[in-house]
């Protein structure tokens, strides 16, 4: 079975998108190959919901398994 790898990345550029987006707050992204064509990530922004971003607003984040549990849990709870 394959595993499933959950990939952050830190907001680099919210400009056009400030409700949605804070700056220097760290994202989780779902994988979306047809819009990583065109450049795009797939975020769970402020809303709660996934919605797609320019891949430039973003720098992906390598965090520790513990941290990455810390951050799924914040999202469920919220």
């Amino acid at each position: 079975m394959k595993r499933v790898t959950r990939r952050f990345a830190l907001c680099l550029d919210n400009e056009g998108n400030e409700a949605s987006l804070v700056l220097g707050k760290v994202y989780r992204i779902l994988p979306d190959a047809r819009a990583a064509k065109d450049d795009l990530l797939r975020v769970i922004d402020e809303s709660g919901e996934d919605y797609l971003f320019a891949k430039q607003q973003f720098a992906f984040v390598t965090l520790p398994q513990a941290v990455k549990r810390r951050i799924l849990a914040f999202q469920k709870a919220s």
